[in-house]
């Protein structure tokens, strides 16, 4: 299948939750043997207006991030690449619409993964963006709702979550260095502050914590816990590739989620894969709390006091370091459902 992923935005250049999941959906089809283009704003240096990498071929659009060019340029882009479905992410939404108008014309439909609005985003034209699409696909019933405010139909909303490699979680060795681990990006809805607290009313009792991630708020969090007299405890481990990271959280006991905003937690998701207890803070504006109903090693609570409580009760849970619960959540299972959206997309088109 050619696949035509529509991004003014990738993760070479800036690094985010959506551009994230656009890379890794993109390279995980093109393992699969699809044929995957990424049409975006030219990330890498030189003339050529294309760029291989990891199976993925990227087209320059436009040779730096403009909403407006990139949304004019992007259906002669799409004429060229002959996609037999356009993937486009949500944000700018112009984008969307631009691929919409383009699809029209070319007999191929669109699919839209909508992961969150960013600043500049504006509400109507999210709204015309989600209206376009002939499916929607969302990483969590969190976002699928807020999809479905748009006035989308409920059909025409899929829910495809974030995805983990099960193998290197049944194969990985365990290290043991901490009880309990937070994993995130560390900026301004990261919210460790929360975990920080909860550590420190279990300060008379014997643990030890990771934190995994960097990001602009790192030297807050590391003075907040020098602040609280824990740092001592705490080992900041920076970002990590899944291949160092999943040995710590199997070794493990307690996966800490507090953040504020997360449309799929998937740092989350490798840790209950890992057999941690996952102890989810409530936020409004984060689907955490999905990945830990009806799970016997999740829990939802609603302060860092009752965060504090948990991991006491955690420490007399059984050792786990493979839950194989979480298999559905394989690469694999995850690239099918993305494959059955695009296979029904391109049906349904035939009919109209």
């Amino acid at each position: 299948m050619r696949i035509a992923f529509v991004s003014m935005y990738t993760e070479q250049r800036r690094r985010d939750g959506a551009t994230r999941r656009t890379r890794r959906t993109a390279e995980l089809l093109a393992a699969g043997g699809h044929d995957v283009t990424v049409l975006c704003a030219q990330w890498w240096d030189g003339d050529v207006p294309e760029f291989d990498q990891n199976d993925v071929t990227y087209v320059a659009v436009t040779e730096t991030p403009a909403a407006g060019s990139f949304a004019s340029k992007l259906p002669f882009a799409l004429r060229r690449a002959k996609p037999d479905v356009i993937h486009a992410v949500n944000s700018p939404p112009s984008h969307v619409t631009a691929a919409k108008t383009a699809g029209r014309f070319l007999r191929t439909p669109v699919v839209v993964d909508w992961w969150a609005e960013r600043e500049d985003d504006s509400t109507g034209a999210s709204k015309r963006a989600a209206r376009a699409a002939k499916y929607v696909v969302a990483p969590s019933r969190m976002v699928k709702t807020h999809v479905r405010e748009y006035g989308v139909a409920e059909e025409s909303v899929r829910v495809v979550p974030e995805f983990i490699d099960f193998e290197l979680v049944r194969e990985s060795e365990v290290d043991s260095r901490a009880d309990m681990v937070y994993a995130r990006d560390i900026d301004d809805h990261a919210n460790v502050e929360s975990f920080f607290l909860a550590l420190a009313e279990l300060r008379d009792k014997d643990w030890r914590a990771a934190v995994v991630g960097d990001g602009p708020e790192l030297d807050a969090a590391k003075q907040t816990a020098a602040e609280l007299r824990i740092d001592d405890r705490v080992e900041f481990l920076g970002d990590l590739p899944p291949e160092e990271f999943v040995p710590v959280m199997k070794g493990a006991r307690v996966f800490a989620q507090t953040a504020a905003v997360e449309p799929f937690a998937t740092n989350l998701l490798w840790a209950l894969a890992c057999g941690c207890v996952g102890i989810v803070e409530y936020q409004a504006r984060s689907s955490a709390h999905e990945l830990v109903e009806n799970c016997s090693r999740g829990v939802r609570v609603t302060s860092p006091q009752e965060l504090a409580r948990e991991i006491s009760v955690a420490a007399h849970a059984d050792d786990l370091t493979v839950n194989e619960a979480f298999a559905e959540y394989d690469r694999a299972e995850v690239l099918g459902r993305y494959v059955d959206c695009y296979t029904e997309a391109i049906d349904d088109y035939g009919f109209f």
